[in-house]
């Protein structure tokens, strides 16, 4: 027999010995008055003498720690990523419950309740009146002094991750934070939360392969959403000037430390704007952000200081000057001839060629946030063009840390230059470029019943949660990131000597 199935069994013959006691071994409600964090916070400061009148509570959490000392003993109760120590005396909770408290095992769930003191060693503590059982585990916890390592089962059991690493809690509170602070501002800003489909018979917004779903009943393909994009200038089209959506979009691209599959944008768009009042809006939402993640506009990253206070701005012809390196540094009017480009790049079209070298020369130089604005036409179908360059487009895209987390522009409205946009796409698709856009009529049409003026934006809340929590990895600020899947676990045959009541 493993180690694996003589722990499970004698885990199963402890919840016996538990019931026999008269306790359940998986408990019901319990209703506590203090929460492990909120003891700390209201009770941490204070002196010994403070205590004093007692201090009476009732408190819940996960057994964490355990020493025996005859007929005392201590444990540290866990909950919401902080810890507590309780006292259990033989003589203070009654024969039953003292035999409780010696058959528990590390990762059980308790009800404690008694009076708040300090130890000899001025720890704060709960000298425990009574236990009462709540929930036993069957599987060892990870091992005490070195906490979960192992990066694969971190994101595949992301339970065991949150409670063995508190700081992997912190990391999903700022990421709550991040959402809740961007939710409020825009809201404040008389935007409106909608939502649109996730299912689509026509994919759009974005440049990306989709995953493909089928309806049965109507017997049609449908796409998961690559983007939430035109469904919401749709609405405002229909008039609702100032919408956002906070989504979960679905990309059937590669795997990276900056890529998931499944990913969360917010996407928002206001009527009588341009895309340099979204610049301005941006630079005010990211710095509030950070603040109220973080507490503070300036972050650190891989070592270094990033300041959400200031963006920095650049054209992409701009960047690419300022940001080329070696002597043969070109001059902004160089990066407008269209020989240089061609030089430095073996694409077909002059836009094209710029975005290819911004890309392989600029973007993982952009440490500081910054915007880079008015972007090819090439690449930038649904953007409206510039009035004194149309080959370029009323776009930027906001990068941190080398990485972008923002993309906006002034929304296309003219609906027979969106057509010859789409037929534009269209013809890079036959080229063979499988993330080139398709032909949306409904789209169009909508379009031809006149939208007013629009800027519209996206941000990266996944991106933007890995900079504000100084996280390397895209996997680290997502729940439950895509994995291969894991072979059998083996559990069904181990548990089959339990009996539920």
């Amino acid at each position: 027999m493993s180690l694996e199935d003589e722990l499970l069994k004698q885990r199963l013959e402890r919840i016996r010995e538990i019931e026999e006691l008269g306790y359940r071994a998986y408990g019901r409600r319990y209703d506590f008055t203090h929460t492990v964090p909120g003891i700390l916070a209201g009770y941490g400061a204070k002196t010994a003498e403070e205590l004093v009148p007692e201090v009476r509570v009732r408190v819940a959490g996960r057994v964490m720690q355990l020493r025996h000392m005859g007929k005392a003993g201590f444990a540290h109760l866990q909950q919401d990523g902080e810890r507590v120590q309780i006292y259990v005396r033989k003589d203070a909770v009654g024969e039953r419950d003292f035999k409780l408290f010696k058959m528990l095992d590390i990762g059980d769930i308790v009800g404690v309740e008694g009076c708040l003191f300090r130890t000899r060693t001025g720890e704060l503590s709960v000298h425990a009146e009574t236990l009462e059982f709540l929930s036993k585990t069957l599987l060892s916890m990870p091992e005490k002094w070195h906490g979960l390592e192992d990066v694969e089962t971190r994101y595949r059991q992301r339970y065991l991750d949150l409670i063995a690493n508190p700081e992997v809690r912190k990391v999903f509170v700022t990421r709550a934070r991040i959402v809740s602070s961007l939710r409020r501002q825009l809201e404040e800003r008389g935007f409106i939360e909608v939502e649109t489909p996730m299912m689509q018979p026509l994919y759009g917004g974005a440049a990306a392969r989709p995953f493909v779903t089928h309806h049965n009943t109507l017997d049609i393909d449908l796409y998961l959403r690559i983007a939430p994009e035109l469904y919401l200038k749709r609405l405002v089209v229909g008039g609702l000037e100032r919408v956002y959506e906070i989504n979960r979009n679905f990309r059937n691209e590669g795997l990276s430390t900056q890529h998931n599959p499944e990913f969360t944008m917010l996407e928002f768009y206001q009527a009588y704007t341009d895309y340099r009042g979204l610049m301005d809006l941006s630079a005010e939402l990211l710095a509030r952000t950070a603040l109220d993640a973080t507490g503070s506009a300036t972050v650190e990253y891989d070592g270094r200081k990033l300041d959400f206070s200031r963006l920095e701005r650049y054209s992409m012809r701009e960047s690419v000057a300022h940001f080329w390196e070696g002597e043969d540094r070109p001059t902004l009017e160089d990066v407008r001839d269209p020989e240089w480009l061609s030089r430095h790049s073996g694409k077909a079209t002059a836009g094209e060629a710029l975005t290819d070298i911004f890309e392989r020369t600029v973007e993982h130089k952009l440490i500081q946030p910054a915007i880079i604005y008015d972007y090819p036409v090439e690449t930038s179908p649904l953007s409206k063009s510039k009035s004194d360059d149309p080959a370029f487009v009323e776009r930027f895209e906001i990068y941190a840390a080398g990485m972008e987390i923002g993309n906006a522009y002034t929304e296309l409205n003219d609906p027979r230059e969106q057509r010859r946009r789409f037929e534009m796409q269209l013809a890079m698709r036959e080229r063979g470029d499988e993330e080139a856009h398709q032909m949306d009529e409904d789209y169009v049409r909508a379009l031809a019943y006149a939208m007013p003026p629009t800027g519209g934006e996206g941000i990266g809340i996944d991106r933007l949660a890995m900079i504000l929590t100084g996280s390397r990895s895209i996997r680290d600020v997502i729940l439950f990131p895509l994995l291969r899947p894991e072979g059998p676990i083996g559990l069904a045959d181990l548990m089959r000597g339990l009996e539920p009541r």
